[in-house]
């Protein structure tokens, strides 16, 4: 992934436990009560359901441990904690063995609103609660299994199809479009961006155009994907990820919808 970042790797000790200081579960603290305040009424009835079937901690971090057992119970995933930032060969060979990587650190004060790397409240709040739904977790499994055998140009294009579903996601309800793409659902900003802004364009998802989508990583998305329903990705786990990019790459890539990325100055 080549980047850089401030922020060192929690290690977990020989029991499997992540040192905390009181500073950083307060941290978390603020961070879930600001969060589950504002996801009321925005995400969808799969994700309130993961909230509960986790019954994260409100008042300190979780550790991977305690989440797992939940996960496993559930779906056979687990949690494995890594530093902020890991390779896609090791990203895509946790997810093909079950093991969801979650960065071990949290973010500061000062980067409360939006952090660019993830930390473990987006991986935890954010993707873990979903990988308590079935459909969700067995698309991961394939997409992880999909990026072992992939090459580093189909690569590029399966982040795509994890950035327009797992981390960025809209799906459509009963009550209307909501949320299920933890990105969304653990930035306070981009939760009401994403389903009350006129700014960005919401498209029905199709895994095709979601391959041929490029993004930028750091602002507000200006495409989301409406899943109709979450038993959808049952039928995309079963689909050949990799002869799908190849009719992307047919196809060629969406012309951005973004503006270009501001050079830094020397």
């Amino acid at each position: 992934m080549g980047k850089s970042t401030k922020y060192e790797a929690k290690v977990p000790d020989e029991n499997g436990i992540i040192p905390y200081s009181d500073e950083e579960h307060s941290v978390w603290r603020d961070l879930y009560a600001r969060q589950i305040d504002i996801i009321d009424g925005r995400v969808c009835q799969e994700f309130s359901d993961g909230l509960e079937i986790l019954n994260l901690p409100t008042d300190r971090i979780p550790q991977p441990k305690e989440v797992s057992e939940v996960l496993y119970e559930r779906t056979g995933w687990q949690v494995a904690p890594v530093p902020a930032l890991i390779n896609f060969d090791r990203f895509f060979k946790l997810l093909a063995e079950k093991k969801f990587p979650a960065a071990s650190f949290i973010r500061s004060r000062e980067e409360m609103d939006y952090l660019q790397e993830p930390d473990i409240f987006h991986e935890i709040f954010g993707h873990t609660t979903m990988l308590t739904h079935q459909a969700f977790a067995d698309f991961t499994h394939a997409y992880g299994l999909a990026g072992v055998k992939a090459s580093k140009k189909e690569r590029v294009f399966l982040a795509r199809l994890y950035w327009f579903t797992v981390e960025f996601g809209l799906i459509n309800t009963r009550d209307g479009v909501r949320i299920y793409g933890g990105g969304i659902a653990s930035s306070p900003g981009e939760t009401v961006y994403s389903l009350e802004s006129d700014e960005p364009m919401r498209r029905p998802f199709d895994p095709i155009d979601a391959l041929r989508t490029p993004y930028r990583i750091d602002i507000y998305q200006s495409v989301y994907y409406i899943l109709e329903r979450m038993d959808d990705l049952f039928g995309l786990a079963g689909e050949d990820l990799l002869g799908l990019i190849r009719k992307a790459r047919a196809l060629g890539e969406f012309e951005p919808t973004y503006p270009p990325k501001e050079k830094e100055a020397a």
